[in-house]
């Protein structure tokens, strides 16, 4: 197995050689979500992304250990140093308490992760446990004079730390720029600079997510709690950070000089970030009404939706396109790639139908080394599923007669779809997802409609055998002055 992948490193902005600190032995770490809301099509994209790489590493033999934080505390509204919680702003609108906010949507988000085929990280920290690793690390900062502290808050001293390090290596943005475009904002003036940082905040009275800390009753910052959490479960240098593109600034921006001021060297190999999805070449979002949540995709019950798409459509549809190219989210994309993933299965499935030729006329090996090569160049999975579409023509041809293998080929044929249709790309056949409210709905109209047609034949013979046949699957129909009604009996 070729083990030769390269990947593309923000940090440096080229593709590199995939060289481990430590092989076999991987360490990577990516953002996970901030729990206080449904997961969306945004969180679909990097979980399905670092899951393929994930998937990917552990297949060319690496010991991986993959942390994927929650985030429950700390992360203020616009991303910024002032304004409410998110996670306690929920909870006072619902009258619970902010854990019990974090709790729900961490499951729910398990939910639909579980529902992607997501593999689960091999851990899954939340900062509002680490609350001891972030005050330790903030106390390191302070001790190299990173940071300082202004009434009961501390603020990470970007301009300091400019003279040890570039703040602005991942986006490409400098000092010069940030004290130019920066304008002072109402609540800020407890700063040296308006670009300087939260590590920790001062509660105010109102605030109900707050801890001890040597320097006041707070709670840290956002950006603190990555550094904090990679470095206690993958050590001070570590190989793979990932996230999506809006998380590059400022927040990995922040975690970089953090990591440096804390610990005196940079944390992490390579950089890797996927890019975002738009929704009919628009960037996603509440005010402009395409906010798509995945229950709702699964469900089809959005206005921008016309019919529910499974959950391996959308894991498709996002492997489609380079995890680094803009992916646009359309109802005639989603169709595209539900009828191309069908292909993929249908030819899978002939596999086995097909008789095997004392020899082969075409190069299977070729197929599976190109597939390889596709996933080793940057993980490009568009590339590898079109080589999988080429040997799905094979296959067609293959039925037709037109061209011949080998067992043994056949045989490599099962095996590359194995390894990279399911191990790799997670992808797995959906029989179940038809049984979904909407789908019934559509089924039992069209069931009561030939009954009706039944009856005013007065073919009442095939009108009791629809009443029966649906009874035995516990659907109960009944007869009214408004039409026939029906439900399912638990």
């Amino acid at each position: 197995m070729d083990k030769s992948l390269v990947v593309y490193n923000t940090l440096s902005r080229k593709t590199e050689l995939f060289e481990p600190i430590k092989p076999p032995f991987v360490g990577m770490y990516v953002c996970g979500p901030t729990v206080y809301g449904d997961a969306h099509l945004g969180h679909a994209r990097p979980a399905i992304t670092f899951d393929v790489i994930f998937r990917y590493l552990l297949h060319l033999g690496y010991k991986v250990r993959y942390v994927r934080n929650i985030t429950d505390v700390g992360h203020l509204e616009n991303d910024a140093d002032e304004g409410e919680d998110k996670i306690a702003k929920k909870a006072k609108l619902e009258q619970l308490e902010p854990m019990e906010i974090a709790q729900y949507y961490t499951d729910r988000y398990h939910f639909n992760m579980d529902q992607l085929n997501i593999k689960r990280p091999s851990i899954e920290p939340k900062a509002s446990g680490h609350i001891i690793e972030q005050i330790e690390m903030i106390e390191r900062i302070l001790k190299r004079d990173f940071a300082y502290i202004s009434n009961g808050s501390v603020y990470f001293d970007i301009e300091k730390y400019s003279k040890i390090g570039k703040y602005g290596t991942l986006s490409g943005r400098v000092l010069e720029d940030l004290q130019s475009n920066t304008r002072e904002l109402d609540g800020q003036n407890e700063k040296r600079n308006p670009f300087d940082f939260a590590l920790w905040k001062k509660a105010q009275p109102e605030h109900i997510m707050k801890w001890h800390s040597p320097w006041s009753v707070g709670f840290p910052g956002w950006h603190l709690e990555c550094s904090a959490m990679s470095t206690k479960y993958l050590g001070e240098f570590f190989d793979i950070h990932g996230g999506g593109m809006d998380l590059l600034f400022p927040h990995h921006e922040c975690e970089i000089a953090q990591s440096k001021a804390a610990n005196g060297k940079e944390s992490v190999k390579y950089w890797l970030h996927n890019n975002m999805i738009t929704i009919n070449g628009q960037k996603m979002g509440k005010s402009l009404g395409n906010f798509i949540t995945l229950d709702e995709i699964f469900s089809g019950k959005h206005e921008l939706l016309e019919q529910p798409f499974s959950p391996m459509t959308i894991r498709f549809f996002i492997l489609q396109s380079h995890y680094r190219s803009t992916l646009d989210f359309s109802n005639d994309a989603l169709k595209g790639a539900e009828k191309a993933i069908k292909r993929l299965f249908e030819a899978y499935d002939n596999i086995s139908k097909l008789k095997p030729s004392k020899e082969s006329t075409v190069n299977i090996k070729t197929i599976n080394d190109n597939c390889y090569k596709a996933m080793n160049n940057d993980f490009n999975s568009p590339i590898a599923i079109a080589h999988l579409y080429e040997a799905v023509r094979i296959i067609n041809l293959v039925k037709e007669q037109k061209e011949k293998l080998t067992s043994i080929d056949l045989k490599l044929l099962k095996e590359t779809f194995d390894i990279f249709l399911f191990d790799i790309f997670g992808l797995k056949k959906e029989d179940s997802f038809l049984l979904n409210d909407n789908y019934i709905e559509k089924l039992m109209k069209i069931i009561l409609i030939m009954r009706d047609e039944a009856k005013n034949k007065k073919d009442f013979q095939t009108s009791d055998i629809i009443r029966n046949s649906l009874s035995a699957i516990n659907i109960t129909i009944k007869d009214t002055k408004e039409g026939t009604e029906w439900q399912i009996e638990e």
